[in-house]
């Protein structure tokens, strides 16, 4: 099966502050915010919604396209990719610009002050045909370009490709009637609680309506688990318990990625879910979004630990 995952390819600048934002922010004076921290270093990591999610497809036996733009100072990046054999043909490099890029910057309070530099993601991305017929494909559509939202959706109508709409932080650069023409007709949408109580408003949509366009919803909640929407009728889904929660940046995407590996394999949409519960459950065991590691027994191992025989996920993964 050809999987398709569009969205953002990124570098994370992940910097600490040895301090408390709070002790250097004067609220009387924040209409003239003039600050700087001096910060313990910086490290760089791979991330992008489109990378992470390839990433932990990649450790589950799949070979998913990312399509996305990327710039001039891809290379480190492109590299990693290589490394995990994730094909490269639908990233699109953009000359003169730099890839994007986030700057986070963490107190010990755990406050974050983010700066993010879209770079070659304010460029459209070449979109695959999805009509030629080699092959049954999936697509998801994570946040990233908003043309090439827009466009990806209309292509999977026309060729009848399910598709997963995934808005996350994109949501503020839609207009409620641009998002709601976009989901129509979608397999899943996907998002956490406030991502889509954000969605309903600008549509002004039940979430009665959202289920008549799409023909599932689920909805991600953190350590508390995720809701399967299908069919009316809502089912929970409980959150893996990880070794260790080292760091919970990322566990979304690792959730989407075992959502679609459960969809590529044929299962059903509860199954799905359940495998990206244990997906997230690796994420958050590692800092960075694309640290962590398991081998398809450990995956195997971790949801029979918690949800019961998963037969076929060896034999059939090596077959795809």
């Amino acid at each position: 099966m050809n999987i398709f995952i569009s969205g953002s390819l990124a570098y994370d600048r992940i910097m600490d502050f040895p301090g408390h934002f709070a002790d250097h922010i004067l609220p009387n004076k924040i209409h003239m915010l003039n600050v700087c921290f001096n910060i313990n270093g910086l490290v760089e990591k791979f991330g992008g919604t489109a990378g992470n999610i390839a990433y932990t497809l990649a450790l589950l036996g799949e070979k998913p396209s990312i399509v996305a733009t990327a710039g001039e100072d891809f290379d480190r990046y492109e590299s990693w990719l290589e490394r995990n054999g994730l094909p490269r043909k639908w990233i699109k490099r953009i000359p003169g610009v730099f890839t994007a890029g986030a700057y986070i910057t963490t107190d010990l309070d755990d406050n974050q002050i983010t700066a993010f530099n879209p770079g070659a993601m304010a460029f459209e991305a070449d979109l695959p045909a999805l009509d030629d017929g080699a092959l049954p494909a999936l697509v998801h559509i994570g946040p990233g370009n908003k043309n090439d939202m827009q466009g990806l959706a209309e292509r999977c109508r026309r060729a009848r490709v399910p598709f997963v709409f995934d808005p996350g932080q994109s949501l503020n650069i839609w207009t409620g009637e641009e998002i709601a023409r976009a989901v129509r007709g979608a397999l899943c949408f996907i998002s956490n609680e406030y991502e889509l109580s954000h969605f309903l408003k600008m549509t002004g949509w039940r979430v009665e309506e959202l289920r008549r366009q799409v023909s599932m919803v689920v909805t991600t909640r953190g350590p508390e688990g995720s809701v399967l929407h299908l069919e009316g009728e809502d089912t929970f889904v409980p959150a893996v318990t990880p070794e260790q929660v080292v760091d919970p940046t990322g566990a979304g995407d690792a959730y989407r990625a075992g959502f679609l590996k459960g969809l590529a394999l044929g299962r059903d949409a509860l199954v799905c879910c359940q495998m990206g519960s244990v997906a997230a459950s690796f994420a958050v065991e590692r800092h960075g979004t694309q640290e962590h590691f398991f081998r398809l027994q450990d995956f195997r191992r971790r949801y029979e630990a918690h949800f019961g025989p998963l037969d076929g996920l060896l034999s059939e993964a090596a077959t795809l």
